[in-house]
């Protein structure tokens, strides 16, 4: 068991490069991976119930005892990145199938990644868990509104077939999850190191499938999609960092929500997309699978590096 901990750890540190390995794959060996796709969203729902065997009450109590620093997040997760993706499919000319995967990893709530850079980041990460939590939470009800509002003038939205596809992959899995923190505590603590494991092999599986079923598409427009991801992502950290400085929040609590509203729940956006607009449109999230765990390393190296003032500090203090 120990063993396998230690490649889980290993694993989890790494998990950017699975991604890019994963992803490269799926489009050099789209057979092997295409027959994946039908099961995106039970691979999804492995990943939720991963997280639901670590949330703890501590988790929730964040939000009672900081309700304004959480709101913050929550608000900007759920503002900033559905607005910039409706800006840039309005600006960028794109499929109508594209456009409405963009708006979609947009309207997603906040991934458990954002959890481990802010980590990296030495930024607040009881705040990151805690908004990445609600945003998970508020998913069945908030993602199908907002991609009705603003993707339907692409394609048709069910929003209520929505909300039970994100219930079944989101609430129910980490419903069970959480219960079995109760039922069985011992097995749970054994499990858990292997989590990031079972994390990053789902992630990077639902990764390969989407490539791999959309090689043409991404061969013929793949620049363009990716292209517009970076700008998305980025301009999501930048305007995540500037709207808690707005508030006047610490550079700890900058950093949390910064990275926080930049990176998204892409495997959710990937199943939501293969499941109720078509395999294009999931190519987005794909994408923002692979970039926002690099982009995410880059800027979590840069926050590192600044103290509580923003000041660079020294190769001392640095280190962890």
């Amino acid at each position: 068991m120990g063993a396998l901990a230690s490649i889980s750890a290993f694993v989890g540190r790494t998990f950017a490069w699975w991604v890019i390995l994963f992803a490269v794959l799926g489009f050099l060996l789209p057979a092997l991976f295409i027959p994946i796709v039908p099961y995106i969203g039970i691979l999804l729902g492995v990943i939720m119930f991963g997280m639901g065997l670590t949330i703890s009450p501590d988790d929730f109590r964040e939000v009672v005892r900081r309700p304004r620093d959480v709101t913050i997040g929550v608000a900007g997760q759920f503002v900033i990145m559905p607005l910039l993706a409706v800006l840039l499919t309005s600006v960028i000319p794109m499929s109508r199938e594209v456009a409405a995967g963009v708006i979609l990893v947009g309207c997603c709530p906040g991934g458990t990644a954002s959890n481990v850079m802010t980590f990296l980041a030495r930024g607040d990460v009881a705040l990151s868990v805690a908004c990445t939590s609600v945003t998970t939470l508020l998913a069945p009800v908030v993602t199908p509104f907002l991609v009705w509002l603003f993707a339907s003038q692409y394609l048709p939205v069910d929003a209520a077939s929505m909300f039970i596809s994100i219930a079944e992959v989101i609430l129910l899995p980490l419903a069970l999850g959480f219960l079995a923190q109760k039922l069985v505590p011992g097995a749970v603590r054994m499990a858990v190191p292997s989590l990031p494991l079972v994390s990053v092999v789902g992630i990077v599986l639902i990764v390969a499938a989407v490539v791999g079923v959309n090689r043409a598409a991404i061969a013929s427009s793949g620049l363009l999609i990716f292209a517009v991801v970076v700008l998305h992502n980025g301009f999501g950290l930048l305007l995540g960092y500037f709207l808690a400085r707005a508030f006047g929040l610490s550079m700890s609590k900058r950093k949390a929500i910064s990275i926080e509203v930049g990176m998204q729940n892409s495997g959710l956006g990937a199943a939501l997309a293969s499941a109720h607009f078509s395999p294009l449109a999931a190519v987005p999230s794909a994408v923002f699978s692979v970039w926002h765990n690099v982009s995410g390393a880059i800027v979590a190296s840069w926050y590192a590096r600044r103290d509580d003032n923003g000041l660079i500090l020294s190769e001392t203090d640095a280190k962890p």
